[in-house]
């Protein structure tokens, strides 16, 4: 059971204000109390300080509130643990066993290291556009380049088990080994997810799907722009 939407008319505001004070787009906002978009854990902490009770309760596992000292913990939570654990009860439980045995000169986990979810990857559009960004998720990659996150629309990917709103992380560059996965704009439109591949000035691009009707896609580069986006490095199970 959701309680966002409760506990937002509890505060007596809309949306709209709702998503203004808390700064996120007003439709990723209606996602969340639809229940039809998931938040991730930086997110989770963020909503239960706004609603000053606990991500428990505000998602329906528990009946009970939490009180300020509490919320103090909670921000304290690593981002990680929560999502690992689902709870914060647990959570607690493992950071302590971590802390516990975490080397001294161990690398303190880094929130800012995160990068943007962009609702679309379109030729000729700013890729990092504020109005392309629907939120910002933690990633593991420390190595400088440039990284986003895509959700995965429709099924020509679930044989590699990419499946309709799993979101997968990119590195953003020019260039693709043949056979790598990678995110590709074809003449212009929006990208697509595919094994790439390119012979002369043939590009092949290959969907792995149960679905007999994706088949793979031959380009000629002296009549259609192709441009690669960036390479595929990781793909993030989301359940509904």
């Amino acid at each position: 059971m959701n309680r966002i939407p409760e506990l937002r008319k509890e505060r007596g505001i809309s949306m709209k204000q709702a998503a203004e004070q808390l700064g996120m787009p007003y439709t990723t906002y209606v996602n969340y109390e639809k229940g039809t978009r998931q938040p991730n854990s930086e997110t989770l902490i963020d909503l239960a300080n706004f609603y000053n009770t606990s991500i428990d309760y505000m998602l329906g596992k528990s009946n009970e509130r939490i009180d300020e000292h509490t919320l103090d913990v909670v921000n304290d939570i690593d981002m990680d643990l929560l999502s690992q654990a689902g709870n914060i009860k647990d959570a607690l439980r493992l950071q302590q066993e971590r802390d516990e045995v975490l080397p001294v000169d161990a690398a303190p986990y880094n929130p800012q290291n995160v990068a943007p979810l962009l609702g679309t990857v379109r030729a000729g559009m700013p890729m990092y556009a504020e109005e392309n960004i629907e939120d910002y998720i933690p990633i593991r990659q420390t190595d400088g380049a440039k990284y986003f996150w895509l959700n995965i629309r429709g099924d020509s990917m679930n044989a590699a088990g990419m499946d309709e709103g799993d979101q997968i992380l990119v590195r953003e560059q020019p260039e693709v080994e043949n056979g790598q996965l990678a995110v590709v704009m074809v003449n212009g439109n929006e990208a697509t997810v595919k094994y790439f591949r390119q012979e002369g000035d043939l590009v092949i691009l290959t969907p792995k799907s149960f679905n007999p009707m994706h088949q793979p896609q031959i380009y000629d580069l002296k009549k259609v722009p192709v441009r690669i986006a960036g390479l595929v490095v990781e793909c993030r199970k989301v359940f509904r």
